[in-house]
């Protein structure tokens, strides 16, 4: 429960309309969620527009409605504050509403194309490790120290962010590592938050189903580093070549991690084979458990963090080198009796496409056959459908099209969108089977003993959507399951 006036006091209002001394009892932006004495806050999303759901809100019993446009029709006994942007207003409200908890906590923001999840991961397992409570939000889940909760999206609405954060707090934590998408980062999800720092880990095609073009794409990537106070630490890929372009307008203290040009972290990879990764991380030469250069990579920017945060070199070192990334990113599966190598892999876009397939084609020897499974999501960016089945053709000795998160498409149209941009010969290195399920069997019966299958697209997700319905599916039990029946 909290007072209106108290929770407004990061915000400019336009106008308001009522008692500025009414209690709040909770915040909304779902109006489903609404009870009595709920602030619902009305925000135009991408499918529909939280105005329309005023009177309904009203009548589950808001007391406070906080929008951009005022009703036609206002109620008595009903506060009323006009805002010029309600997704902003959320996230700085829900920050009062909570206590400012992001003050509480050193909050580390991680965005980039690829790599997000397993740096974040990497960063809560770092900091527990050595003695700290920490939180974590990314795709896969979330956790609250030790209490893990499911993770939905991979920035939650700001509303729920705070709430998280807040309940770190009373937890004891005092680190939080969260996943930023160039969503978040467009619709407000992250405002009122304060940051410690943030993580720059790469750009590449991905999204433009939604910011149109690559240009936009890097203009709100960078926003979140523009928008870091002064006493904070900004850390980017000097790799990338829109690396140095994100710390371009930052207050925050600029560092810069690299295996290829001088950087603040300057890291070289020694040994990559199929046992880990031998490094050496400034200066410091250190063995770990994780596989591929793009790991490599992960690796530099966690390391880079922890040192901007005050943590000892050695002890990182000591600890990273035990320690694995997220789920469903290059896990590995041995099939019991011929030997072949499944991997599972996220990889959803055309360049972690390319990382995951460069690693391996690095790593297997002569005679060792790779067949990769994928598919490309129905609603999302279609430019990069035709790009994901040349890069899988392209890169392995078979390639099996399939279907993703079909969603609301039609998979057959998706497949078609993805052989469009085949050649003959690469044709004739591809198989088309819409099943899921059964291209992974059928790849796993093409494989000989000591081949590679790759399962790519889905990773850590134990579910396939198609028509609105999420029914059940987990690449990596259907990979395991595929060797199992076919006795391999």
């Amino acid at each position: 429960m909290a007072i209106l006036r108290d929770i407004l006091i990061n915000i400019s209002p336009i106008q308001t309309l009522g008692d500025m001394a009414a209690a709040v009892s909770s915040l909304c932006i779902d109006s489903r969620k609404v009870a009595g004495g709920s602030a619902f806050i009305a925000v135009r999303g991408t499918l529909s527009d939280g105005h329309t759901f005023i009177a309904k809100a009203i009548e589950l019993g808001a007391a406070v409605i906080v929008c951009e446009t005022m009703p036609e029709t206002l109620k008595d006994g009903i506060v009323y504050v006009q805002v010029k942007d309600s997704a902003e207003a959320a996230g700085l409200i829900a920050d009062a509403f909570y206590g400012f908890p992001s003050q509480q906590l050193k909050v580390v923001g991680i965005t980039g194309t690829n790599g997000k999840t397993t740096t974040a991961t990497l960063l809560y397992k770092l900091f527990e490790a050595l003695g700290h409570k920490c939180g974590l939000l990314s795709t896969v889940q979330n956790h609250i120290h030790n209490k893990i909760e499911t993770a939905t999206h991979t920035t939650p609405d700001s509303i729920s962010i705070h709430a998280m954060l807040s309940r770190m707090v009373d937890a004891g934590c005092t680190y939080a590592f969260m996943e930023v998408s160039s969503h978040a980062i467009h619709q407000h999800r992250i405002a009122g938050i304060r940051f410690a720092g943030g993580v720059f880990t790469n750009i590449t095609h991905d999204h433009l189903d939604y910011h149109k073009t690559f240009d936009e794409y890097i203009r709100v990537k960078k926003l979140f580093f523009d928008n870091l106070p002064a006493g904070t630490f900004a850390l980017t890929n000097a790799d990338d070549k829109r690396g140095m372009v994100m710390l371009q307008n930052t207050k925050a203290e600029k560092c810069t991690y690299s295996l290829r040009v001088p950087a603040t972290i300057k890291g070289k990879v020694l040994e990559n084979n199929l046992t880990g990764l031998v490094m050496v991380i400034d200066g410091i030469e250190a063995h770990f458990r994780m596989i591929g250069t793009f790991n490599a990579y992960n690796l530099l920017a966690v390391y880079g963090t922890a040192k901007s945060l005050g943590a000892d070199k050695m002890e990182v070192l000591a600890i990273l080198s035990g320690l694995q990334g997220a789920a469903g990113r290059f896990e590995t599966y041995m099939s019991p009796k011929d030997k072949i190598l499944g991997i599972v892999d996220y990889a959803h876009s055309p360049d972690a496409l390319i990382n995951v397939l460069a690693t391996i084609n690095q790593l297997r020897t002569d005679g060792q056959q790779l067949i990769t499974v994928i598919g490309c999501g129905g609603d999302r960016d279609k430019t990069k459908r035709p790009i994901m089945a040349q890069v899988a053709c392209e890169h392995s000795d078979k390639a099996i099209l399939t279907a993703d998160n079909p969603r609301s498409e039609d998979p057959e149209v998706i497949l078609n969108e993805m052989e469009a941009g085949l050649t003959a010969p690469q044709k004739r290195k591809s198989l088309r089977i819409t099943d899921r399920r059964e291209a992974i069997k059928v790849a796993c019966t093409l494989a000989n003993g000591g081949d590679i299958v790759l399962v790519a697209g889905k990773g850590h997700e134990t579910y396939q959507e198609i028509k609105g319905i999420r029914h059940h599916f987990d690449d990596r039990e259907e990979l395991t399951e595929a060797f199992k029946i076919l006795n391999k």
